[in-house]
């Protein structure tokens, strides 16, 4: 960890965030192990201080595309715990009115563009973004989450050549857990994934992702230079999850072992040991620290109650946001311009 800023209200918003990703994560396997939530989902527990290094360092109008395992992204971007619930339950009140679930939940009024149920499927949203920014002048920054297994993509050497090409915005961060799904990542990758964006002449980062505020001085850093029309940029963020793939994964000792997953919790834990810096440096006591994880669980606890008995959709919402109207067409149909 660094040394402290005299701008300690970011610390202590960092650590809040994470709590709230961990709390948000906790209540939602508990949703699936006791069959109240439908479909999979898989949690972010572990990789708290990638999300949160990160997105700390953009604004609202700044946007993100997030992954499969996307609940601590937007979290992390600003969401609401009330509304990701009612997403995840199918209620009507959740941010794409139920009909997006785990992994295609959006925010868009925190610049959230949404998780993706594709392996690598945002990387050319992401780009397209960035390069929307650029056309139409705009400052804004667009951050692009993924796993280590998605640069078997072919998008992603695609996407890379025409954001170097073009100067783009855009961030392209690699979250490398280690695994991909069930296979470990050396097993999967051949070389250095930072080198193959070098390869196309973007300047690329590694860094500690149980590190939040070694994450965060390098995305603040980086930010400001895609702001400047310095980007691309490639970052590879070393964490690891707590759990399967997916919820369902329970017993997953055939591809790697439980000391791991010990070692990593007892060392690595990104929350306790931003909050033992915190202690350190005299920014929060162990019984202010304690006070935020109550306070926050309670939180959810209610979200997650209030959710629960949240009204549905109607039975004639089915086709509401699935089609555009002819007035929001491509300017051409059929060949010829409208």
């Amino acid at each position: 960890m660094t040394k402290a800023r005299t701008n300690t209200e970011d610390y202590v918003r960092m650590y809040r965030q994470m709590v709230r990703i961990r709390a948000f994560e906790d209540n939602a396997n508990q949703l699936y192990l006791s069959a109240k939530m439908p479909g999979l989902t898989h949690m972010y527990s572990g990789q708290e201080a990638v999300a949160v290094g990160i997105c700390e360092a953009l604004t609202d109008e700044d946007r993100i595309t997030s992954t499969h395992r996307g609940h601590g992204h937007c979290v992390a971007k600003g969401a609401s715990f009330l509304e990701m619930f009612c997403e995840l339950l199918g209620r009507e009140e959740g941010y794409c009115r139920g009909k997006g679930g785990s992994m295609h939940i959006a925010d868009q009024a925190h610049g959230n563009l949404g998780a993706n149920a594709i392996v690598g499927g945002s990387m050319g949203i992401a780009t397209g973004a960035a390069l929307s920014a650029k056309r139409l002048g705009r400052d804004f920054v667009t951050v692009c989450f993924f796993g280590d297994g998605a640069t078997a993509q072919g998008l992603w050497y695609e996407v890379m050549n025409m954001a170097a090409l073009w100067r783009l915005p855009v961030i392209y961060a690699c979250e490398n857990n280690g695994y991909s799904e069930y296979t470990k990542t050396e097993e999967i990758a051949a070389g250095s994934l930072t080198a193959r964006a070098e390869a196309f002449g973007i300047e690329a980062h590694k860094v500690d992702g149980q590190d939040v505020l070694a994450v965060n001085d390098l995305a603040r850093k980086l930010v400001e230079r895609a702001r400047r029309g310095e980007g691309p940029f490639f970052v590879e963020l070393d964490t690891y999850r707590y759990h399967g793939h997916h919820v369902g994964d329970i017993n997953r000792d055939y591809y790697r072992s439980k000391d791991e997953e010990a070692a990593w919790k007892e060392r690595r834990d990104p929350i306790v040991n931003f909050g033992k810096w915190l202690e350190s440096e005299g920014i929060l006591t162990a019984e202010e620290l304690v006070a935020i994880n109550d306070e926050i669980r309670a939180e959810a606890e209610a979200a997650v109650a209030y959710a629960l008995d949240a009204k549905y959709p109607d039975a004639g919402e089915v086709d509401m946001h699935v089609f555009a109207g002819v007035e929001h067409a491509l300017p051409y149909i059929d060949g010829e311009r409208t």
